[in-house]
């Protein structure tokens, strides 16, 4: 097998040739067929988040061991399946895998939520991921089958597909009284725009700095694109939902965006925060009090919500992603683009 891999933290990933995975139990060993290039990549690449006030989680300190592969969006095909694998599964068919794998054992796995699993097993995070020409699955339950869906389309469902429905899970109940707020334009934020018609809501308002992203946002049905460096970034947010928004789900996750969010919800809103960037957070603890606002994290989603997404994507038809590709060995190419801001939509790699 030959993959992508990170040997030290902070510089770029290099090429190995490895001996092909040998599958145990109910292990199945697929061939990648397209692997999705996440913005959480970029952290695991650097060795960290950035905490604010100074303060840094680490990877090497978390017990990240090099050399290892990224890759947690996989659209793969069965090569080799353990003992203890099923007989009936069908190995002509491309499976998107769901990655976000726990222990198995634990009350929240047993109760499908297991990318809350304390000693969790990701893929591409905590064991070997997909940026690789194999992947090793640790149960047949983690495969979806994605029918005559490209590949490529396919692959970023299973993070920012994902991870953008469970957090508009959170505010459901919101999607169609008023458009909701939706800071960040990047992959996540332009796969919420298509679930939250699919989900029934109203054309959400947009909030980005890129004019390129905003415009793929209108093009993808959002009610309005704003910039979210604008002096008058919150009058023209609310202008756009019509009144004081109830909800806002923030893809970015960083200082300058969660203070955008936090200014502009209503009194008794919600605030959903996605995104990884960076930081610490900026609100006024007086005004959270006196707004009586709810602000709450997400993180990926579980194994139920995928199946919802996969039969919502199936039977809505919710648009694909504006995807670019690269090969296997243009990783770091791919990679170095995300850090520049000139992804529109998602970069994945065709092994």
């Amino acid at each position: 097998m030959h993959c992508q891999c990170v040997v030290k933290f902070g510089t770029p990933l290099v090429p190995e040739d490895r001996e092909d995975m040998v599958p145990e139990g109910s292990e199945i060993i697929m061939d990648v067929l397209a692997a999705g290039v996440c913005h959480s990549d970029l952290h695991i690449r650097d060795g960290g988040y950035d905490l604010g006030h100074g303060e840094r989680l680490s990877f090497e300190e978390r017990g990240m061991h090099l050399p290892h592969i990224m890759g947690h969006e996989p659209v793969a095909r069965i090569a080799r399946v353990g003992p203890d694998v099923p007989g009936d599964l069908n190995r002509d068919a491309n499976y998107l895998v769901y990655p976000w794998n726990g222990c198995g054992d634990c009350d929240l796995c047993r109760e499908g939520k297991e990318n809350f699993c304390a000693t969790p097993r990701f893929l591409g995070v905590h064991v070997d991921g997909a940026y690789s020409t194999q992947v090793r699955v640790p149960h047949e339950r983690y495969l979806f089958p994605i029918g005559d869906m490209a590949p490529e389309h396919a692959a970023p469902l299973a993070c920012s597909g994902l991870t953008t429905y469970s957090a508009l899970k959170k505010v459901e109940h919101l999607l169609d009284r008023t458009p909701a707020v939706l800071i960040g334009a990047g992959g996540l934020g332009l796969m919420a725009v298509g679930l939250v018609k699919a989900m029934g809501g109203l054309p959400p308002v947009v909030v980005d700095i890129d004019p390129a992203k905003r415009q793929a946002a209108l093009d993808a049905g959002a009610a309005a694109a704003i910039d979210g460096a604008a002096l008058d970034a919150q009058d023209q947010i609310t202008k756009a939902v019509g009144k004081t928004p109830e909800a806002v789900v923030d893809f970015v996750g960083a200082e300058a965006t969660t203070k955008l969010g936090f200014e502009c919800l209503g009194k008794d809103g919600t605030m959903v925060v996605v995104g990884l960037f960076g930081g610490a957070s900026p609100w006024q603890l007086v005004m959270i009090a006196i707004k009586s606002v709810t602000i709450r994290g997400s993180y990926m989603g579980s194994l139920p919500e995928f199946r919802e997404l996969m039969e919502l994507v199936t039977s809505k038809s919710v648009p694909s992603l504006p995807t670019i590709t690269f090969d296997l060995d243009s990783a770091n190419a791919a990679l170095d683009r995300l850090v520049e801001g000139k992804i529109v939509g998602r970069a994945v790699l065709m092994p």
